[in-house]
C-alpha cells in the first residue's frame, strides 16, 4: 500500500467510523459468529483503532476485521508494541486502547505491554487468541495459560468458552476497563469460540454486583478536609496521574488558583497543572527539583489528589514520617490510600467529582486562608528556587542532553505537539526541562519503567492526532528494543520524531554505578551500535547525525519542518553526564545530591 492509499483509506475508516456505534447495534438479532460478534461489539465501543499481529487462533477475527472498514487495524513488528501503541493511544486521548494476538508466544510477548499499562492504570482491552476449548489444558501447539498468566498484571481478564458470553464478556470488558481506577482488561477467546455462531446482541448497560467503584466522594471527609486546608500554615497541593486519568486538570486549576498554594506533581501528573503557573515548583521526588521536595518534607498539611505516595516520590518512608504533618488524600482506589504513607483525611472518590465539591466548599466557607502565614511560607520556597537546581554547565564542544530538550521546548512552545520517552537518564531529563502546559502530552511509562515503549507510544499517538507534532526522546539503548517499528510508521503513514540522546551508555545504570557501585561500569557501555542514520534510512525514514552543540538548534528545526517524514536524530551527547538533582535509594526526598560536588 502506496502513502497516498494509507491516508485514503484512513480517512474513509474515519468517516464510516461516526457511524459505527448505530451499525453495530441496528444488527441486533443476526446470527453471526465469534469473530463477527467481536468486531460489532468494538464498533458498538466506538474504537477507531486496535493494533496487532495475526497468527493460527485468531485467523477468524482477522477475516471478520477484513470485512468491515469501520475499525483500522495497525499491524505492528512485534506485539509488545502492539500493546505499547494501544497504550499511547489511550494515555493522549483517555480512550480506551484495544490489541489483538495470538495465542502462546502472541500472548507472552505482550505480557510486557500489559504489565505497563496496569502498573500507570492505563484503561485497555487487550484480545487474546487461545486454542480451541477441547484442547485447553493438553498443551496444544502455541498454548498458554493466559488467564493465569495475566492475573497479577490485569483489572480484571475472562476466558470466553460460550459464544454466547461473548457480547456481554466485551461490554464488561470495557466497562471495567474506563471506570473507577482504569486498567487493561483481557479477553481470552478460543478459536472455536471465535467460529460458533449465534444471535448477536450486544447489551445497552452492564451491571456487575461485585464491581461498584464510588464516584463521589464522602461529604463529611470532604467538609474536614476544607478546613483542614484553609487552617492551614504551611500547605502543599501533591498532585498525580490520577488527575489526568480522571479529567478532572481545569478542576485542580480552579482549586491551586482559587488557594494560591504551591503546587508540585509526580512524573505522571505533569502538565495538569501549567509548567509556568506561578504556583508550580515543578517535579518531585527522586529527581525533583529541591524546592519541590523540601516544600514536601516541610508542610504541615499535604492534600494528595491522584498519587500514591510511590518510593519514587518520597524516598524513604521512614524518614518522612519524621515531621509531623496532616495528609489528606484523594483517590477513585481505596487500596492506594494509606498503602506507604498514614493519612488523616482519606477521601475515596473520583477525583473530578470531589474537587468540584471540594471547590463549592471552599467558596462557601467564611474562613480564609492565614494570609499572613502563607507569605512566610512562599518567603521561605523562595529561598529554596534559589539554588537553582536544574542548572548546567552547558559546553561549545560537546552536547548537553538538558540543553537539547531545553531547545526542543523553546520551538515547541505555544504549538500543538506530544513527547514520549522511554526510560532512563534520557526520561528524566525530558520530564525536568520539558515545560507541559496542558494534560496528556507527556507519555512515559512511570511505574513499570519499560525501555522501548517511546516509539510505539509515538506511533499510537500520530494515528490519534495526526496533526500534532509527535516527539520520542530516546537513548540508543531505549530505541533498540522496538526499533523495528519504524517499518509500522513508514507503512501507515505516521511520522514521528526521534531524539536520541545518544551517550553509549545505559545512561541511568552508569549513573547508579558510578555513584554507588565505585564506577565499576558493568556492562552499562553500548559497543558496537549501529549506524542510525543508515538504519533509518533504511526503513524509508530521514536520518540525521548531530555531534556539534552549535547544530541542536538547526537540526530540531529541520525535523519539526518536515511534517510528513519521519526523521531520526542521532543526538551525540556527552556520556559522563548526570541527572542531578538525585535522592540515592534508601533516603529520603530531602536528602537530595544536587551534583557531582556532593559526591
Amino acid at each position: 500500500m502506496d502513502m497516498s492509499q494509507a491516508d485514503t483509506k484512513r480517512a474513509g475508516a474515519a468517516d464510516a467510523h461516526a457511524a459505527a456505534p448505530t451499525q453495530g447495534l441496528a444488527s441486533q438479532g443476526e446470527v453471526l459468529n465469534g469473530s463477527e460478534i467481536l468486531v460489532r461489539c468494538l464498533q458498538a465501543e466506538g474504537v477507531k483503532y486496535m493494533w496487532g499481529y495475526p497468527g493460527g487462533a485468531v485467523l477468524y477475527i482477522y477475516d471478520a476485521l477484513y470485512k468491515q472498514d469501520t475499525i483500522e487495524h495497525v499491524l505492528v513488528r512485534h506485539e509488545q508494541a502492539a500493546v505499547h501503541a494501544a497504550d499511547g493511544y489511550a494515555r493522549a486521548t483517555g480512550d480506551v486502547g484495544v490489541a489483538l494476538v495470538t495465542s502462546g508466544p502472541g500472548v507472552t510477548n505482550a505480557i510486557t505491554g500489559i504489565a505497563t499499562a496496569y502498573m500507570d492504570s492505563i484503561p485497555m482491552v487487550i484480545v487474546t487468541g487461545q486454542v480451541p476449548t477441547p484442547a485447553i489444558g493438553l498443551d496444544a501447539f502455541q498454548e498458554c495459560d493466559t488467564v493465569g498468566i495475566t492475573r497479577p498484571i490485569v483489572k480484571h481478564n475472562f476466558l470466553v468458552k460460550d459464544v454466547n458470553d461473548l457480547a456481554a464478556t466485551m461490554k464488561k470488558a470495557f466497562h471495567i476497563a474506563r471506570t473507577g481506577r482504569p486498567g487493561p482488561v483481557v479477553v481470552d477467546v478460543p478459536k472455536d469460540v471465535s467460529l460458533k455462531t449465534t444471535t448477536f446482541h450486544y447489551p445497552e448497560t452492564v451491571e456487575m454486583r461485585s464491581y461498584n467503584p464510588v464516584r463521589k466522594g464522602h461529604g463529611g471527609q470532604i467538609r474536614k478536609a476544607v478546613q483542614l486546608l484553609l487552617n492551614a500554615k504551611r500547605p502543599y497541593i501533591y498532585t498525580g496521574g490520577g488527575v489526568i486519568l480522571g479529567e478532572a486538570s481545569a478542576e485542580l486549576r480552579e482549586l491551586v488558583g482559587m488557594l494560591g498554594y504551591p503546587s508540585t506533581s509526580t512524573l505522571m501528573g505533569l502538565g495538569a497543572i501549567p509548567a509556568s503557573d506561578k504556583t508550580f515548583l515543578g517535579m518531585l521526588g527522586m529527581h525533583g527539583t529541591y524546592e519541590a521536595n523540601m516544600t514536601m518534607q516541610n508542610a504541615d498539611v499535604v492534600i494528595a489528589v491522584g498519587a500514591r505516595f510511590d518510593d519514587r516520590v518520597i524516598g524513604n518512608p521512614k524518614h518522612f514520617a519524621q515531621v509531623e504533618r496532616k495528609i489528606i488524600h484523594i483517590d477513585i482506589d481505596p487500596s492506594s490510600i494509606s498503602k506507604r504513607v498514614k493519612v488523616d483525611i482519606p477521601i475515596v472518590g473520583d477525583v473530578k467529582d470531589v474537587l468540584i465539591e471540594m471547590i463549592a466548599q471552599i467558596k462557601e466557607s467564611t474562613t480564609r486562608a492565614d494570609s499572613n502565614a502563607l507569605a512566610a511560607w512562599w518567603n521561605q520556597i523562595n529561598d529554596w528556587k534559589k539554588i537553582d537546581c536544574l542548572k548546567f554547565k552547558t559546553s561549545d564542544d560537546v552536547i548537553k542532553p538538558q540543553y537539547v530538550v531545553q531547545k526542543l521546548a523553546e520551538l515547541t512552545a505555544g504549538t500543538d505537539y506530544y513527547i514520549t520517552s522511554d526510560v532512563g537518564q534520557h526520561q528524566m531529563f525530558a520530564a525536568q526541562y520539558s515545560k507541559f502546559e496542558e494534560p496528556r502530552r507527556w507519555i512515559n511509562s512511570g511505574g513499570l519503567g519499560t525501555m522501548g515503549v517511546g516509539l510505539p507510544y509515538a506511533m499510537g499517538i500520530k494515528l490519534a492526532k495526526p496533526d500534532a507534532d509527535v516527539f520520542c526522546i530516546t537513548g540508543e539503548g531505549s530505541i533498540q528494543m522496538c526499533i523495528q517499528e519504524l517499518s509500522t510508521c513508514l507503512q501507515y503513514n505516521t511520522p514521528v520524531k526521534v531524539l536520541s540522546l545518544n551517550n553509549r551508555y545505559l545512561g541511568m545504570v552508569r549513573q547508579w554505578q558510578q555513584l554507588d557501585y565505585g564506577s565499576r561500569y558493568s556492562h552499562s557501555y553500548m559497543d558496537a551500535l549501529p549506524d542510525f542514520v543508515k538504519l533509518a534510512e533504511a526503513y524509508g525514514h530521514i536520518g540525521l547525525l548531530i555531534e556539534r552543540p552549535s547544530d541542536v538548534e538547526g537540526a530540531l528545526r529541520e525535523a519539526i519542518k518536515l511534517k510528513d517524514r519521519s526523521v531520526f536524530l542521532d543526538i551525540r551527547t556527552d556520556p559522563t553526564e548526570n541527572v542531578w538533582p538525585m535522592v540515592q535509594a534508601g533516603k529520603g526526598i530531602s536528602e537530595m545530591l544536587l551534583g557531582s560536588e556532593d559526591l
